[in-house]
């Protein structure tokens, strides 16, 4: 009796030809320099981090607050505005490209994923897809975001919510998927939304 075709089959895996946007050499260099210089630096070393990013193709605008703790994979891919914030242990996936907007916060442990495998082909190969952030969204704690998503302008995004689909701008939005439940600002009391535990606050001051 003949075995059934293999639904995934690892060894035929290949990363596509310049896939990562940098030669090996350089990927395991900022890797290292990521897990030393960048990953031990004093919590006030926001500077030193900054130009550590840009050593290495990421375009970091003015004033950006990142932790020590948090990781991009490839910072060539990357691209944060002014005044954005990182929090501890965020990764940035970006086996694509990943756009992160001016006064934007992306809070502790947060994952925005660039990449993906295609499940339906033994070769399990691999792609990416761009994940934007609009300027001055807030991604509370834990938020995980897929490849291909974009949040618009000023929407928030509860903790430990899974965006799956784009959501639109000046929305507090919540769940897994994550879903726009009502405008960020009331309308009332100045115009300011209530403040609600799910979406804790984060300071990386």
């Amino acid at each position: 009796m003949s075995s059934p075709a293999p639904i995934q089959d690892l060894r035929r895996f290949r990363v596509p030809p310049g896939f990562r946007g940098r030669g090996a050499a350089v990927v395991q260099l900022w890797w290292l320099v990521q897990a030393t210089l960048f990953g031990l630096s004093p919590q006030i070393a926001y500077g030193w981090r900054r130009w550590l990013l840009r050593l290495f193709g990421a375009r970091i605008g003015e004033g950006v607050l990142i932790r020590a703790s948090a990781r991009v994979t490839y910072p060539w891919k990357v691209a944060i505005g002014d005044h954005a914030w990182i929090g501890d242990q965020a990764v940035l996936y970006s086996l694509g490209e990943i756009s992160i907007g001016a006064n934007a916060v992306i809070s502790q442990r947060c994952y925005l994923c660039t990449g993906s495998h295609d499940f339906t082909r033994p070769e399990f190969p691999i792609y990416a897809e761009p994940v934007s952030i609009g300027a001055e969204a807030w991604l509370a704690t834990d938020v995980f975001v897929a490849p291909g998503v974009t949040i618009g302008r000023g929407t928030v995004v509860g903790a430990r919510s899974s965006v799956f689909a784009d959501l639109p701008e000046m929305m507090l939005c919540r769940g897994t998927p994550a879903r726009p439940l009502r405008p960020r600002l009331s309308g009332d009391g100045g115009g300011r939304g209530k403040r609600r535990a799910d979406t804790p606050e984060v300071s990386p001051r």
